[in-house]
């Protein structure tokens, strides 16, 4: 295993532990959400990023860069879910399906980011984590055009690519965050 897919499942283990901490809390309430309503999620909590990279201070203490980013990373699989299950009038699975769902969707998302990884040569790992921010804001910008098309796309990659991508770049910046600041 590289050093790369080893702190990848160590900070998405994070992530994965808040979601099912939430899931107690509140069970699966997000099978109710579109995935319209789940990019609009994710762009709050990414313009939450850019503008605490930007001020430099938050009025809000308890919801820092880091937990954005986890945050991006959980909606992003909730979108995924989502996407393949449909938006639910009720909350339709238990918690066990939900985090089975949680599992299949984030291998799915490492699996990509290994290939992307292999072909780009870890060149994430040369970039700034404001560069992260921005990609996911142009992802979200991408996939609400796309949601604009009822999901129609000429010669681009779908709303489920374009989740996978804002969950990697979340993950470069907790990785970032955690092994190399």
């Amino acid at each position: 295993m590289t050093d790369t897919e080893k702190q990848f499942r160590e900070v998405t283990a994070m992530c994965r532990s808040l979601f099912e901490k939430k899931l107690k809390d509140y069970g699966p309430a997000w099978r109710i959400m579109r995935p319209m309503s789940l990019t609009d999620q994710i762009y709050i909590k990414a313009n939450r990023i850019r503008s605490l990279e930007t001020k430099g201070v938050a009025l809000v203490e308890d919801e820092d860069i880091k937990s954005c980013f986890i945050a991006i990373v959980n909606y992003g699989i909730i979108g995924l879910i989502q996407l393949e299950r449909g938006y639910a009038d009720t909350e339709d699975i238990n918690a066990e399906t939900a985090l089975d769902d949680y599992d299949k969707f984030m291998q799915k998302t490492l699996d990509l980011m290994l290939a992307k990884n292999h072909d780009y040569g870890e060149a994430w790992r040369s970039m700034r984590i404001s560069s992260y921010t921005d990609l996911i804001l142009m992802k979200i910008n991408r996939t609400k055009q796309i949601e604009d098309n009822n999901g129609k796309t000429i010669v681009s990659e779908g709303v489920d690519a374009n989740y996978m991508d804002m969950i990697n770049y979340s993950v470069f910046g907790l990785i970032k965050l955690q092994y190399e600041q």
